[in-house]
């Protein structure tokens, strides 16, 4: 009888494995080791992996030569140096409010883009800045750009978001009023430019790091946050960070999807994409950039 190749189901052990490895270790060595052992073999392992990973030639949720938008790559200051980013806008009409929509650590890649379009069929002029920018920015490579944000200072990072704040507002088809939409490392840098910027009124953090709790009183902006349930590493501060947003009277949601993991929303991702929960987080959200910048 031939043996079977199909790959050993995916666990939740797995999925910890590789969220470690992606945001902790960065070894990728240590972790296909590690993985081979629970898979059973190093082929078995390579084929989850790649299920885990983001799938960079996955189709998008929207076209890119959409033609009632009007889609072009940007360049504008940064706090040191020139930002790279992508805009879409509706084509017609105007002027829109406008979203600022954060990647994750793999950088400005066809999956943000496609969510940034995503936003702009919604009604918003949506700008997906490239925080890799001051390095070069983001290489094709998915390793690799995720190497290179541990050369990110936060403090950079926040300023460059503030600045993608005035860039947005002057515009000619904004209406001036701003929010962010942040992914995974994106979630916490929209955390963090929600703290710094006052002139941030709606912060949409998905699975993002939570800011220090001294810092949450800073925040004027009104804020919704999506976490995964299963997602234990990032949930961990959600007690303190909620604690911290009713003390300081700071208009806030949040929600979590049970049986959710950490990237839940990423559609390239087979293994950790939850449609449901994306769906349901996406209408959300939508409603509520709606509400608060329209």
């Amino acid at each position: 009888m031939e043996e079977s190749r199909e790959a050993p189901p995916i666990t939740q052990e797995m999925i910890a494995l590789y969220d470690d490895y992606t945001h902790l270790s960065l070894d990728r060595r240590k972790f296909m080791d590690h993985l081979a052992k629970l898979a059973g073999s190093m082929t078995a392992a390579v084929s989850i992996a790649g299920l885990m990973g983001a799938d960079a030639k996955a189709a998008g949720l929207s076209a890119e030569d959409d033609p009632r938008l009007d889609i072009k790559d940007v360049t504008y200051t940064g706090a040191k140096g020139p930002m790279k980013g992508y805009l879409a806008a509706p084509r017609d009409g105007g002027p829109y409010p406008a979203v600022i929509v954060v990647h994750e650590n793999r950088g400005l890649n066809a999956h943000i883009k496609d969510i940034a379009r995503r936003v702009a069929l919604e009604g918003f002029v949506a700008l997906a800045p490239d925080f890799l920018s001051d390095q070069g920015g983001t290489p094709a490579d998915e390793d690799a750009a995720r190497n290179l944000f541990g050369n990110l200072p936060a403090g950079d990072v926040t300023a460059n978001g503030v600045v993608s704040i005035t860039y947005l507002r002057t515009l000619a088809n904004s209406t001036g009023k701003v929010g962010a939409i942040g992914f995974c490392w994106g979630g916490g840098a929209v955390n963090n430019l929600a703290v710094a910027s006052a002139d941030l009124l709606a912060a949409v953090p998905y699975y993002g790091a939570q800011p220090k709790a001294e810092d949450v009183a800073k925040i004027r902006g009104k804020v919704m946050a999506h976490y995964g349930g299963l997602d234990d590493r990032i949930d961990a501060g959600i007690p303190a960070f909620e604690a911290a947003l009713k003390a300081n009277h700071i208009d806030y949601q949040i929600f979590v999807y049970e049986g959710a993991n950490h990237a839940f929303n990423n559609d390239t991702s087979a293994a950790r994409y939850d449609r449901a929960a994306a769906n349901l987080a996406w209408s959300r959200t939508i409603a509520f950039l709606k509400k608060t910048l329209v």
